[in-house]
């Protein structure tokens, strides 16, 4: 017969989906009893009502319990948390701190921030954003997005993200899509609703996205920005003193313009410019190949030799994404490219750039050096 210490290693085996930490160490499982047959009755309690998640959680405790041997049967009954319970998890996740801090802002963290960036709207920023962040993850990095542009939210429907946040007291449990965790105003609103706000509730909105949600211990933290050199730019350079800039555009001069101001902010901010991807670039012919320069050529070099010389430190240029149908395609169904076709000339360029951005050491700028003035 099993015993309830093999039940329980089992059980700290299935992680909660939200959290991706063991039930066993987040205190989920209350109570394990064995009977003569070889039946296990397991309660587990929810850390909320209605748990978006409690089906997966049913699947994972199943399997690990059953794969115990001698167990005959599972009998799972889940619960929920109670208020005293809730807080005590916060506690241990979170520290008993009152201050809602920014992790990604603290000396410590060790967290790359990169704040992708463009000067005008359609040059695909958010296209690059999700496959960059899909291509980290599958590399093994521990990835967060932020969907910043909160009047053009795009980033859950681009990842195929339908679950919502589960809030945890006042933690905000992101959900996840291909390794992913990601958060965006579109998750809380209904429909396809317009977000009408000013300044101060947009600082505040990406305030809450940094602070109450719980990222855990991310590699890298991509935060898709709305075009332009507004109040969202702004705010997160407040925020992350230490986020770089990653600035998208495509070859054609009026692009190329406008993304060359959306750089040059890192002058006024202090930011370090991680670099330039030209986005659509060229366009390969279906019929007999040739490549196509639809939106010219040479924008993405231009802007980033024009930053080098504004700011007078090197800006390189990270890639050129060839202009290719099932970006978008992807994008609209929630697929994206480097998991779909992942040998198309786009889905390596975008691999390429993601393994530069995640393989990179995080600057100096917003860190403290632990030095004083002799």
């Amino acid at each position: 017969m099993p015993t309830v210490e093999q039940v329980t290693a089992a059980l700290a085996t299935v992680q909660d989906p939200e959290i991706h930490r063991p039930i066993t160490e987040l205190n989920m499982v209350s109570s394990v009893d064995v009977a003569p047959d070889g039946t296990v009755s397991v309660r587990v309690l929810l850390t909320v009502a209605g748990c978006p998640l409690k089906d997966k959680i049913t699947k994972d405790v199943t399997e690990a319990v059953m794969g115990v041997e001698g167990v005959t049967d599972v009998r799972l009954d889940l619960g929920v948390m109670n208020d005293e319970q809730r807080a005590a998890l916060q506690t241990q996740i979170r520290g008993d701190n009152p201050v809602r801090e920014v992790p990604f802002a603290q000396p410590g963290s060790l967290t790359r921030v990169y704040a992708v960036a463009s000067g005008k709207g359609g040059v695909g920023k958010s296209s690059v954003t999700a496959n960059l962040a899909v291509a980290m993850a599958a590399n093994g990095l521990k990835v967060g997005v932020v969907d910043a542009d909160i009047y053009g939210f795009s980033i859950p429907r681009m990842l195929g993200v339908e679950a919502k946040p589960t809030q945890v007291e006042a933690m905000i449990m992101p959900p996840t899509a291909y390794g992913v965790k990601v958060i965006s105003i579109g998750m809380f609103v209904q429909g396809n609703q317009p977000v009408v706000w000013r300044g101060p509730m947009l600082h505040r909105a990406l305030q809450q996205f940094l602070s109450d949600v719980f990222w855990g211990d991310l590699d890298v933290l991509l935060c898709d920005l709305p075009p332009g050199t507004g109040d969202i730019a702004i705010s997160i350079a407040q925020l992350i003193p230490s986020a770089e800039i990653l600035v998208v555009t495509t070859p054609q001069l009026a692009a190329r313009e406008v993304a060359e101001r959306a750089g040059s902010i890192a002058v006024q901010t202090r930011q370090r410019l991680a670099g330039v991807v030209e986005n659509m670039s060229d366009l390969a012919c279906p019929h007999c190949g040739e490549h196509v320069e639809v939106f010219g050529s040479g924008g993405g070099q231009a802007v980033a030799d024009a930053l080098t010389r504004t700011i007078g430190a090197p800006v390189p240029l990270l890639g050129q994404v060839p202009n290719d149908v099932r970006l978008r395609e992807g994008g609209d169904n929630g697929v994206p490219l480097v998991l779909s076709d992942p040998d198309s000339a786009a889905a390596k360029e975008l691999r390429r750039v993601a393994e530069q951005l995640g393989t990179r050491t995080r600057g100096l700028a917003g860190r403290s050096l632990g030095l004083s003035p002799a």
